[in-house]
C-alpha cells in the first residue's frame, strides 16, 4: 500500500476501535500530503476531529453545570477544584481546535478544488471557530465569533451559487450555521429565518434528489425543523411570537442518528452535524 492508503486503512481500524485520537493522527498524515482529499477521506478527518471534540465539549458541558450548582450552594472548597478542571477540559477543546483550524488552513483549504469541498472546509472553520466562541469569554470570545462568522458566510457564499438547495453539504452548513446565530450571537430571528430558508428551500426541490443522497439530506432537514420548533417554542415564551414554522418534509422525517445529535447537556441544545 501507498503511504496515503497505508494512513487511510490505519483510520478505519482506529474508527472501528474507537480510538479517534490515532484516527485524528493518521488523517493529518493524509492532508499534510497536500492533495485534494476524495470524499471518503474528507468524511474519515470529519468523523475523527468530530469525536476528539465532542467528547471534550460534552464533558465541559457536564462540568459547567456542576459548577452552577456548587455556585448556587457556595461550596467553595469544591469550585477551586471543579474550576481547575474545567481550565484542563478547555486548555484540551482550545488544542484540538487550533489543530484542526491549522490543518485547515495549512492544507485542505488550499488545495480544495470543487464546490462540494470548498463549502465542507469553510464550514469545518466556522465550525471550530464556534467551539471556541461556546466557552471562550471576553476579547477572545469576541474574536472566535468573528472567525466563525466570516468561514461561515464565505462557505454560504460557494453554496449559495455552486450548490443546489437539496445537497446535504449546503443543507448541514445552514444547519451549524443557524445554531451559531442562536447560540453564540443571540440571535434567534435570524437563526429561525435561516434554517426556516434552508428548510423552505430543500422542500421545493425534493423531487430532484438523487437516491444516494436522500437519506442523508432528509436527515438535515429533520434537524433543520426540528431546531426550528425549539426555537419558536422559546421565543413564544419570552413572549416574542414568529411564524417560521416550515412544512412537513415530503416523505416523512429521517430518524435521528448519533453523528447528528446534540452532545448531553443540562438543558436542550439545538442539533448541528
Amino acid at each position: 500500500m501507498s503511504e496515503r492508503e497505508d494512513s487511510v486503512y490505519k483510520a478505519k481500524l482506529a474508527e472501528q476501535a474507537e480510538r479517534y485520537d490515532e484516527m485524528v493522527e493518521a488523517m493529518k498524515k493524509v492532508a499534510s500530503l497536500d492533495l485534494e482529499l476524495t470524499v471518503e477521506e474528507r468524511n474519515l478527518l470529519s468523523v475523527a476531529y468530530k469525536n476528539v471534540i465532542g467528547a471534550r465539549r460534552a464533558s465541559w458541558r457536564i462540568i459547567s453545570s456542576i459548577e452552577q450548582k456548587e455556585e448556587n450552594k457556595r461550596a467553595e472548597d469544591k469550585l477551586e477544584m471543579i474550576r481547575q478542571y474545567r481550565s484542563q477540559v478547555e486548555k484540551e477543546l482550545k488544542d484540538i481546535c487550533s489543530d484542526i483550524l491549522g490543518v485547515l488552513d495549512k492544507h485542505l483549504i488550499p488545495c480544495a478544488s470543487t464546490g462540494d469541498s470548498r463549502v465542507f472546509y469553510y464550514k469545518m472553520k466556522g465550525d471550530y471557530h464556534r467551539y471556541l466562541a461556546e466557552f471562550a469569554t471576553g476579547n477572545d470570545r469576541k474574536e472566535a465569533a468573528e472567525n466563525s462568522l466570516v468561514s461561515y458566510k464565505a462557505a454560504s457564499d460557494i453554496a449559495m451559487t455552486e450548490l443546489p438547495p437539496t445537497n446535504p453539504i449546503r443543507l448541514g452548513l445552514a444547519l451549524n450555521f443557524s445554531v451559531f446565530y442562536y447560540e453564540i450571537l443571540n440571535s434567534p430571528d435570524r437563526a429561525c429565518r435561516l434554517a426556516k430558508a434552508a428548510f423552505d428551500d430543500a422542500i421545493a426541490e425534493l423531487d430532484t434528489l438523487s437516491e444516494e443522497s436522500y437519506k442523508d439530506s432528509t436527515l438535515i432537514m429533520q434537524l433543520l425543523r426540528d431546531n426550528l420548533t425549539l426555537w419558536t417554542s422559546d421565543m413564544q415564551g419570552d413572549g416574542t411570537t414568529t411564524d417560521n414554522s416550515p412544512s412537513p418534509p415530503a416523505g416523512g422525517a429521517a430518524a435521528a442518528s448519533p453523528d447528528t445529535a446534540p452532545a448531553p447537556a443540562p438543558a436542550p441544545a439545538p442539533a448541528a452535524t
